[in-house]
């Protein structure tokens, strides 16, 4: 059971968020938040395994509470993902440099919702793909050219590359390419060696800076 801690100012969309995940028998919706400042509280009240928080709330914003929860400074991060009306580029990039294992648009529907939560868990990360081509884009433009790997990546390597830069989490590419899950672990561990990057999120800009997605 995936245990949720929500966290938005306005009752009505935690109501509707709470609905869509109380749906999914996998998921357990174990507190709310109104602000940032509760968010915080709660999450190191009742330790839950992903934090769905929303970007603009009072006392403290989204974002920074994702940051105290899960930047680079904690020793042991909640795996957030942030959820919000808004489709900024700042927001996207801020949320993602702060944390977050995740970034919808409320928009997205109670499939994906529910998928992002599921990949937070997992140790995924999960976009939105609604932003993910203009993410990618953004950061293209503000990274120098793409490194050369430093030895060829396989074909499989390839197939897995350019599923996880479509927004495939790891169960998906292994379902797509009838690999195992370890398998599929093991491809993205050798292809961020060969390319010397650090996550899916620079593994991604790679496939967009280099025409393969």
């Amino acid at each position: 059971m995936i245990r949720v801690l929500l966290a938005d100012d306005q009752p009505m969309i935690r109501a509707s968020l709470r609905m869509i995940l109380d749906a999914d028998p996998d998921i357990e919706v174990v507190g709310e938040a109104a602000d940032g400042v509760e968010a915080v509280r709660l999450a190191h009240e009742l330790r839950p395994d992903v934090g769905l928080f929303d970007i603009r709330m009072p006392a403290l914003d989204g974002i920074e509470a994702t940051r105290l929860l899960a930047g680079p400074a904690v020793a042991d991060p909640l795996a957030i993902v942030v959820i919000t009306t808004f489709h900024l580029d700042e927001y996207v990039h801020a949320a993602l440099k702060a944390g977050a294992r995740g970034f919808l648009l409320k928009t997205a529907g109670p499939a994906l919702l529910s998928q992002a939560v599921h990949a937070a868990a997992a140790g995924d990360a999960l976009i939105d793909p609604a932003v993910t081509v203009g993410l990618l884009a953004a950061f293209a433009r503000a990274r120098p050219a793409a490194p050369a790997p430093i030895e060829p990546l396989t074909p499989r390597e390839e197939q897995v590359l350019v599923a996880l830069a479509r927004g495939r989490i790891n169960t998906e590419i292994a379902a797509e390419l009838f690999i195992s899950l370890g398998t599929v672990k093991a491809h993205i561990a050798s292809i961020l060696l060969k390319l010397g990057l650090r996550n899916r999120v620079e593994l991604a800009m790679w496939a967009f800076e280099t025409g393969r997605v």
